[in-house]
């Protein structure tokens, strides 16, 4: 005869595996299970603790019992890229936008643009900051931060840098409206039109249209899922092709999520310091790895300042601020007068908002939690895919950020598969958006950091469906 405890597990047990509870999720309170069940608080802690002991669950300090992430070993890896051995000019970007502004529609469920739901973001915390600072700033506010930028957000980037491993003179940060404009602004001061940059394969789509919109030549890198960009394939391109620059994201890139180790970024550096290129590193993903540290930067290694530095706080913080930073060396009087013929300024409110909490410590607090609810929601979006998706589906087990690629059946067109999923109120990002000749056909990215709800979990099971009848 199973005793009272041994039948609440069994039941809450068939619960987990029915879908009801997924993994990430937090189960009932032990007071709640005692009233729910009509048992003694003494039996719901001891059911909890035999799904505990048995893997299912996992109890966290002050917070309760979660459903433990199911094993991503389930789930094959894809393999490493093989790519078009030759530069070519990037075209046809201009599809991306009609994806991207399926964002802003209510309607439809967000699985294709990296924006995180609200949710993920100390949305609260950065109203109030920003009042304040309306308040206290009320005429500073309402003129120009000229190039470089507000002195206070320079001087707390520069802090966290340097905290970091990777020291920089405040003077040498230019403020820029987020990290595209930052990798716009590398981009334009190290090439001309017709120049030919090495990009990693895949890479994010944003890339390709910087690339597209300043005449550029891309040639694409075998990237693996785990390791990054291959070394040997870029000492090769650089042999034998006049590239002016290389662009990669070492830590939690976009699409694949992958961390470079801390002597392959060092080899990276004194790859493009023997060939005399630029490395444009984009760190934006860079403070939201899932592990208690934060990666090394590739920046820090560089000695010949030949590393341009782009971040922002876009993807960490709020993606409406558009506050993010170049590090451009030797390059910053230069990039400092093309952001001011471009835009002029980034607005003073965002970045006297950002300084404000970079400087109380609000930032760091923040980074903490979101840590681990990006850790969640990209275990539970890989727990789903593993569950609904067909046999033979493969997907990227990253480290950090919140987007997972997923490479589908060989029979799959990605690019027809997002156009009928958006007719039925899905957005998915198509594996060529993410060449730029056009690769991965049947490869899909999705954006994990969404409001996990039944509206998200039905969402999944119909493309699933969508999946296996193509």
């Amino acid at each position: 005869m199973n005793l009272r405890y041994e039948n609440l597990a069994e039941h809450l047990y068939n619960a987990i595996a029915q879908n009801l509870y997924r993994p990430g999720e937090r189960l009932p309170s032990v007071r709640q299970l005692s009233r729910q069940h009509q048992v003694s608080t003494a039996t719901a802690v001891s059911a909890l603790r035999l799904l505990e002991d048995q893997g299912h669950l996992e109890a966290r300090q002050r917070s309760g019992y979660y459903v433990k992430p199911r094993p991503r070993s389930s789930l094959h890896e894809p393999t490493m890229s093989a790519p078009p051995r030759e530069p070519t000019l990037v075209t046809g970007q201009e599809w991306v936008l009609r994806l991207v502004k399926a964002t802003n529609d209510p309607k439809i469920v967000q699985l294709g643009a990296a924006v995180p739901a609200a949710a993920f973001l100390p949305t609260q915390k950065m109203a109030q900051l920003s009042a304040s600072v309306a308040r206290r700033y009320s005429q500073r506010i309402a003129n120009y931060e000229f190039p470089p930028g507000e002195p206070e957000l320079r001087r707390q980037i520069a802090r966290r840098m340097s905290e970091q491993g990777c020291p920089v003179d405040p003077d040498n940060i230019l403020i820029t409206n987020g990290c595209q404009e930052a990798m716009t602004l590398a981009l334009r001061a190290v090439t001309k039109p017709g120049d030919i940059v090495a990009v990693e394969s895949p890479t994010f789509y944003g890339l390709l249209q910087v690339i597209e919109s300043l005449s550029l030549r891309a040639i694409e890198i075998p990237t693996h899922p785990r390791d990054g960009i291959a070394l040997d394939a870029l000492q090769l391109a650089c042999e034998q092709w006049p590239i002016k620059a290389c662009i990669a994201v070492p830590n939690y890139s976009n699409p694949l999520g992958y961390c470079m180790s801390d002597e392959r970024k060092r080899a990276l550096v004194e790859l493009v310091n023997r060939h005399k290129i630029a490395l444009i590193e984009d760190d934006i993903y860079g403070d939201l790895g899932f592990g208690p540290q934060r990666p090394a930067m590739a920046k820090s290694w560089d000695s010949e300042g030949r590393v341009l530095y782009c971040s922002s706080f876009s993807k960490s913080l709020c993606p409406g601020l558009r506050v993010g930073w170049l590090v451009a060396g030797p390059y910053l009087e230069q990039t400092e007068y093309l952001k001011y013929v471009g835009n002029l300024a980034t607005p003073t409110h965002a970045q006297l908002t950002v300084a404000e909490m970079l400087a109380k410590g609000g930032y760091e607090r923040h980074l903490r939690q979101a840590r681990n609810q990006y850790r969640q929601a990209v275990d539970r979006m890989t727990a789903a895919i593993g569950a609904y998706f067909p046999l033979g589906t493969r997907v990227t087990q990253p480290e950090g950020g919140f987007v997972i690629w997923v490479e589908l059946p060989e029979t799959v067109d990605a690019t027809a598969l997002s156009r009928r999923a958006l007719e039925r109120g899905i957005s998915i990002a198509p594996g060529p958006m993410f060449s730029a000749t056009q690769k991965y056909r049947n490869f899909i990215r999705l954006n994990c950091a969404v409001d996990w709800d039944e509206r998200v979990n039905q969402a999944l099971v119909r493309l699933a469906q969508m999946v296996g009848g193509q």
